[in-house]
């Protein structure tokens, strides 16, 4: 699948603030995350998107549609939390406002990022995991080529809660090879 030059990966601008509030305040996309973010929180997660793209030069950017600079909302590559059972990895993962599904966004821009894990970075894989209920986002992992690795239990939820069941795929460099090759 080629990358769609309609869509850039960017950093992120303190004019993204209430658009991306708006998003994460929004139940239906978070439905699958433990909590809706209010305001302070989703800045709080806006300054650290923004500081790890500036110490490492890669992170969750700002997908943006270029024709109109609208902001479709996060998708990236960042290096997994130390608690994940797969630690140490780089995860790709994405969250877009809810205007936005179903047009492909997300797997065209996850295509962007994989190919600068891949091209750029040389790194050998990237993760992406979700709650087992994310059927979207795990329709987007097989889209991207993913191999489902199983299930895992996500350390920071609680046994009884319903979104602790979780799944990770994975994607070598050479199956992201692979798949280009086979797209062409």
């Amino acid at each position: 699948m080629p990358a769609d030059v309609d869509l850039g990966l960017r950093q992120w601008r303190a004019e993204d603030g209430a658009a991306f509030a708006r998003l994460n305040a929004d139940p239906e996309v978070m439905r699958h995350f433990p909590a809706c973010l209010d305001r302070a929180a989703s800045d709080a997660l806006l300054q650290r998107c923004r500081q790890g793209i500036a110490e490492r030069g890669w992170g969750f950017w700002a997908l943006e549609r270029r024709t109109d600079g609208a902001l479709l909302g996060l998708l990236g590559i960042s290096p997994v939390s130390s608690d994940l059972p797969f630690a140490p990895a780089v995860e790709i993962g994405w969250r877009l406002d809810r205007l936005y599904w179903g047009k492909g966004y997300a797997s065209r821009g996850a295509q962007l990022a994989l190919a600068h894990a891949f091209d750029t970075l040389g790194l050998d894989e990237v993760v992406a995991f979700t709650a087992a209920a994310n059927q979207p986002s795990l329709a987007v992992m097989r889209r991207l080529a993913m191999a489902d690795a199983g299930h895992f239990e996500h350390p920071r939820l609680p046994p009884s809660h319903p979104l602790r069941p979780h799944r990770l795929f994975r994607l070598s460099q050479a199956q992201w090879t692979a798949a280009r090759v086979a797209a062409e």
